[in-house]
């Protein structure tokens, strides 16, 4: 396998890192394996991750009323012979 070294990494950064392989219980290095896997493959498969402003066009392109108990309910019934 090849070895590299990543050098000045952000403090808050190695924090993070450092603390998501403890929630994982992996080591460092395990970690950031995985997380770089994650990303690799995520790309390769060409998936694109929507922006937040793209969800928030999208839902306001497609809004539709609240799904409260009433309009369900009125649905139902007025679906009724």
């Amino acid at each position: 396998m090849a070895n590299f070294t990543v050098k000045n990494i952000p403090d808050d950064l190695y924090d993070q890192l450092k603390k998501r392989a403890g929630e994982h219980r992996r080591s460092l290095n395990g970690e950031i394996i995985h997380t770089l896997e994650q990303v690799v493959r995520e790309s390769r498969a060409g998936y694109n991750r929507p922006s937040l402003d793209e969800i928030r066009a999208l839902r306001a392109r497609v809004a539709a009323p609240p799904l409260t108990d009433e309009f369900l309910n009125e649905a139902i019934n007025d679906g009724r012979p």
